[in-house]
């Protein structure tokens, strides 16, 4: 198939994860990802091969000493010929090293220079040392912890930069469209702690407006994580739908409350919860499936990550896939996750050695 990205050049030298997750999903696409690292020890993740690997597939990788002036010259050759420059490092770091936006813009008007900063190019935060937990605190992801003084651990999922490097592909596509009408690149400001906030879109507009916070599913008695009589967990998510509340009080011997309106559902939260968790107790996730997907309730198993390899719904859709590498070996990765008139576009290759395309492309 043609990928939607063919023909278009990405000179990146942001590491670490949100960069190379938002070039990952470029080079899939179709573009040429050119990953600028520093002679030596390249990307800090290389220390961790598995994880470079998943994130750094489809790339092409040269390896370059800003501060030195041959280093600098073969970034400015790359650029000459780029239609995107990424990088991730604090404000005011690549001006320093010549190759900040009005430099770049000098080399070549046409590069989208994409900056991706834990809290943007401005604001009195924007020079503060932080990894992803700092962003998601910043942000108000952890809001419910607040009240209860909640220190606990987190979700290991880094959702700061996940969500960066998503809001960098789409600032990418979309600086690249005005292009098309400007003839010019543009400085695209990617800023974690922003995206992160926009994410809580939902419930800070109510806020804003002096109005009240919908909780749509949380306030409910069946939106939420259950166990079953092997041990094994599933999730209910019946959030404000009689439609779904109805057959599940059906399926569990509850009819006795199953014209409760929502209202009412929500007051009585913990006494309907515990008649839920014992009633799904009696019977094994698998059992459960069958009868939950028969009765059209929505609910899913809560998999454990060495079972979602194996789930059959991710291999009948080909989410895995293995691609050859320059040592002959083989590497297993997650696919694409869009799909264009049934197909996957990518991964094609995998991770480049550290340098590899000095000579071809310098």
């Amino acid at each position: 198939m043609t990928l939607p990205l063919s023909g278009l050049r990405i000179v990146t030298a942001a590491e670490q994860y949100p960069g190379p997750y938002a070039t990952m999903i470029l080079a899939d696409l179709g573009a040429e990802v050119i990953i600028v690292e520093r002679p030596g020890a390249g990307d800090p993740t290389r220390a961790f091969p598995a994880f470079h690997a998943a994130l750094n597939r489809n790339k092409r990788s040269v390896a370059l000493d800003l501060k030195s002036a041959a280093g600098r010259a073969g970034l400015r050759r790359l650029l000459g010929t780029a239609d995107v420059f990424m990088e991730g490092f604090r404000p005011g770091t690549m001006t320093r090293l010549g190759f900040g936006p009005d430099e770049v813009s000098a080399i070549n008007s046409q590069t989208v220079y994409v900056s991706i900063t834990g809290f943007g190019q401005t604001g009195p935060n924007r020079l503060r040392a932080a990894h992803d937990i700092s962003y998601q605190a910043s942000a108000g992801l952890l809001h419910a912890r607040v009240a209860d003084r909640d220190t606990s651990a987190i979700d290991e999922l880094a959702l700061g930069d996940l969500s960066s490097g998503t809001f960098a592909v789409v600032g990418t596509l979309a600086a690249l469209l005005a292009r098309q009408q400007s003839g010019r690149g543009a400085h695209v400001d990617v800023s974690m702690t922003d995206g992160l906030v926009s994410w809580l879109t939902a419930s800070l507009v109510p806020l804003l407006n002096d109005q009240p916070n919908p909780a749509l599913g949380s306030a409910e008695p069946a939106y939420g994580l259950f166990a079953c009589a092997d041990g094994k967990l599933l999730s209910l998510s019946v959030a404000y739908e009689d439609w779904f509340w109805e057959p599940l009080c059906d399926l569990l011997d509850m009819s006795d409350v199953r014209d409760l309106p929502r209202a009412a559902r929500i007051r009585g939260r913990a006494a309907l919860r515990d008649r839920l968790e014992n009633a799904l107790l009696q019977r094994t996730r698998d059992e459960w499936s069958g009868l939950l997907d028969t009765a059209d309730i929505a609910w899913s198993p809560v998999l454990d990550i060495s079972e979602v390899q194996q789930d059959k719904h991710f291999r009948d859709r080909d989410l895995f896939r293995t691609v050859p590498l320059t040592d002959g070996s083989t590497l297993t990765c997650v696919a694409q996750p869009l799909m264009f008139d049934g197909a996957r576009p990518g991964p094609t290759r995998g991770t480049p050695q550290l340098g590899e395309a000095n000579r071809d492309l310098l």
